[in-house]
């Protein structure tokens, strides 16, 4: 049996696709630890999976001026000397690291005790904390075509973001009587993110007659969000959120509405899913999905509508446009390079620790 560490941590963002290979590391017969912040939100994450988990010392690396600057080296001087003495105790065959500040201290420390390195990188460009992990890392896979160019030549690996398993085992009809849908038609899936988008939700909410003509309409609309006046409209069914049911939902959409973060996209991607992209504006965000979003559509995989186009009537159209199109969607992200991704991540895990 060989030895992992997984590290990841401060959003669920970075916890989430190390979940995704548990249970490919599992079949092939590996033994899982994780090491993370002594109390971030990747604790709770993974030790719901019954992993070993391992907290150290962490710190913020900030580029602006901030007086934690001067205390948070410290505390990540500290998270690599107790990293260090978990690899000397662990003793890992590979490490993969899928990001976060975290992360920092557990790198360095593998690569001091020569543990072969495997580095994740959701965005189109490189954070700050991959960025000081990569000389360090045998491998580094990423999500876009346009981060190779950004990452050491050799090492840079386009492999796509791991999905978790149960996201691709949504049942239809479960969902059908979820939704209170009939069954003989088309549905539509709209998601805004977890805080939902007023836009968004304008914009849907204001062609509502025209596409229930010929659609359902799922439209989880984010906390404090849903319209009353809407409830038990025939063929629409409005949420602040949805967990479990998820799965089932993705399983019955024909066409998602969604922003244009990394994971999000690149499940609709696994799940092959048509999808128009409406990325948060430069004026609510650092650009990041924006990029994302064009990415997809340069490769055939979304189209993509920008916050400041966004109408009603442009919705409409771009609608009726991909919908037209969708079988010539599916069939670009069927044969995308990261149409696998957790069997090439698992493959690179397998080459790595070989080593």
């Amino acid at each position: 049996m060989k030895n992992i560490i997984l590290t990841g941590g401060g959003t669920a963002g970075h916890v989430t696709p190390n979940i995704a290979l548990l249970p490919g590391l599992k079949e092939r017969d590996y033994e899982v630890s994780y090491i993370g912040s002594y109390d971030g939100i990747e604790k709770k994450l993974i030790e719901e999976f019954g992993i070993p988990y391992y907290g150290i010392s962490s710190g913020k690396l900030r580029r602006y001026f901030d007086l934690k600057n001067f205390t948070d080296p410290l505390k990540v001087i500290k998270g690599y000397s107790e990293a260090v003495k978990l690899m000397k105790q662990l003793k890992p065959d590979v490490l993969f690291s899928k990001g976060g500040f975290v992360t920092v201290p557990v790198v360095l420390a593998a690569k001091k005790c020569k543990v072969p390195i495997i580095i994740h990188e959701s965005d189109m460009t490189p954070g700050l904390a991959n960025r000081i992990c990569t000389p360090a890392a045998t491998k580094v896979c990423c999500n876009f075509p346009e981060t190779l160019g950004h990452l050491p030549h050799g090492k840079a690996v386009l492999t796509g973001s791991p999905i978790r398993k149960e996201l691709l085992q949504g049942n239809r009809q479960d969902a059908i009587d979820f939704c209170e849908f009939p069954e003989d038609r088309q549905t539509i899936m709209i998601i805004g993110g977890s805080m939902g988008a007023a836009a968004i939700n304008k914009a849907v909410r204001d062609i509502l007659p025209e596409l229930l003509k010929d659609f359902n309409v799922v439209h989880i609309c984010g906390k404090g969000k849903t319209e009353p006046d809407l409830n038990g409209l025939p063929g629409y069914a409005q949420f602040e959120y949805i967990k479990k049911e998820l799965s089932d939902i993705f399983a019955l959409s024909d066409l998602v509405i969604s922003r244009a973060g990394a994971n999000s996209i690149c499940e609709l991607l696994s799940l092959k899913k048509p999808n128009i992209l409406i990325p948060l504006s430069r004026a609510a965000s650092r650009g990041d999905q924006i990029l994302n979003a064009h990415s997809f559509e340069r490769q055939g995989f979304s189209a993509v509508l920008e916050e400041e186009s966004l109408t009603s009537e442009t919705l409409l159209s771009k609608i009726q446009e991909v919908y037209a199109s969708r079988d010539s969607y599916i069939a670009k992200m069927s044969t995308g390079s990261q149409a696998d991704p957790i069997h090439k991540i698992l493959d690179l895990i397998e080459e790595c620790a070989g080593k």
